[in-house]
């Protein structure tokens, strides 16, 4: 059977890329691309984080980049990575490993010059590939290229064992299959997932809000989830997640927005769980303020923009499936209220609580009008200005 060569990429022609991997001994078979450029070359998707594996020290690394001026950081010595920062791409360079105690959350390696090795500690087949940068020949120790082919994603070696060294892999087991499986799961790694969803305790709160996001950004990510509510993956880290009902008609990829609509309308809700998964606070807000959504919200989609701003309005009607709505802040910017607190001054009224009152009052009318011009602003205004007469 003749080699894989791997196909044409972007990256395989820029010189920055050229220069760094001739630095580091490609043509005296000293290092490869691995992983993720190499599988999505094949499958014929565009990569933009290409990374290097090397036999090559960490040390012998970064004196090779250092005599050659490439600027070299290193941003993971413990785990044998550096990062080559050239003028238009990174490139993350790491040494062949090998496990020798892990513990599910972290490892702790061992250098090695053995491709296989490197390439046994990997999660899944379909990552497990390496290239000659020269060539584009492709080294596939476990059967990667044939189960992208056919779309499966599959553990390399026994499934339970790769999971008990980095439980991550249950839920970077979803994700991959999301992004490339064709049909069923592997039913093995499906199996051993679900008996260990459990050991997603374990892990730091922000690795798993980290990889449900990647997830819920893909295309087909409500089967997914659907896959994993069927075999209690989430239940152990975040148990409000009981439905994809939510989400099944959000057609863009916006992670956020999914999570929104993952869980209950109830605003204490989603701030606990934001809570929990350590979210940012920018994303807190905004899965706080799509859980507030009402039956309601339709009924002046820009008056709610202008309320919680565009985003959030958005987020609301879309998990409402306000479709009408929502087309109506297509191309709409938030008007700037026409009026201030000197304005009514200058009509007499003292400052003090009746120029805040008359702000109040004719601002809530010009949103219920739908924004109207300046002129009519003057008219509701003038006419709050004027206080009736007190009865005798």
């Amino acid at each position: 059977m003749a080699a894989l060569i791997l196909p044409d990429a972007p990256w395989r022609n820029l010189a920055s890329f050229k220069r760094l991997h001739h630095t580091l001994g490609s043509h005296q078979g000293l290092t490869r691309v691995v992983g993720g450029a190499v599988r999505d070359a094949i499958a014929g998707i565009t990569c933009d984080d290409v990374d290097l594996a090397t036999r090559l020290t960490p040390d012998d690394v970064l004196a090779r980049l250092n005599a050659a001026r490439i600027k070299a950081v290193p941003t993971g010595l413990a785990h044998g990575t550096v990062t080559a920062v050239m003028s238009d791409a990174h490139f993350e360079i790491t040494t062949l490993r090998r496990d020798v105690e892990t513990d599910g959350r972290r490892a702790t390696i061992a250098y090695t010059d053995d491709w296989r090795e490197d390439a046994a500690r990997r999660d899944f087949t379909i990552n497990a590939l390496y290239a000659d940068p020269d060539s584009g020949a492709v080294f596939d120790y476990f059967g990667g290229v044939d189960d992208l082919n056919a779309g499966l994603v599959r553990f390399i070696g026994d499934s339970r064992t790769r999971i008990a060294e980095d439980h991550l892999r249950i839920l970077r087991f979803f994700r991959f299959h999301t992004r490339f499986g064709k049909g069923a799961p592997d039913a093995e790694a499906l199996s051993a997932c679900a008996e260990r969803a459990n050991d997603l305790m374990a892990l730091s709160r922000e690795r798993i809000a980290d990889e449900l996001l990647k997830l819920l950004a893909l295309p087909k990510a409500a089967d997914s989830v659907a896959l994993m509510l069927a075999h209690g993956i989430l239940k152990p880290v975040v148990p409000e997640i009981i439905s994809v009902e939510g989400i099944a008609a959000i057609t863009n990829n916006d992670a956020v927005l999914r999570l929104a609509g993952l869980l209950p309308a109830d605003p204490s809700v989603a701030d606990s769980v934001a809570k929990r998964l350590k979210l940012s606070k920018a994303v807190t807000k905004r899965l706080v303020l799509a859980a507030g959504r009402t039956t309601g919200d339709a009924a002046n989609p820009r008056a709610l923009a202008y309320r919680l701003g565009v985003v959030a309005a958005r987020d609301r009607l879309a998990l409402g499936r306000h479709v009408s709505a929502l087309a109506q802040l297509d191309g709409w910017d938030i008007p700037v209220f026409p009026l201030s607190g000197g304005a009514i001054v200058a009509r007499g009224i003292s400052a003090g609580p009746e120029v805040a009152r008359i702000l109040k009052a004719t601002e809530q009318q010009w949103i219920a009008e739908h924004f109207p011009d300046a002129a009519r602003v003057e008219a509701i205004a003038d006419a709050q200005s004027v206080r009736p007469s007190p009865q005798i």
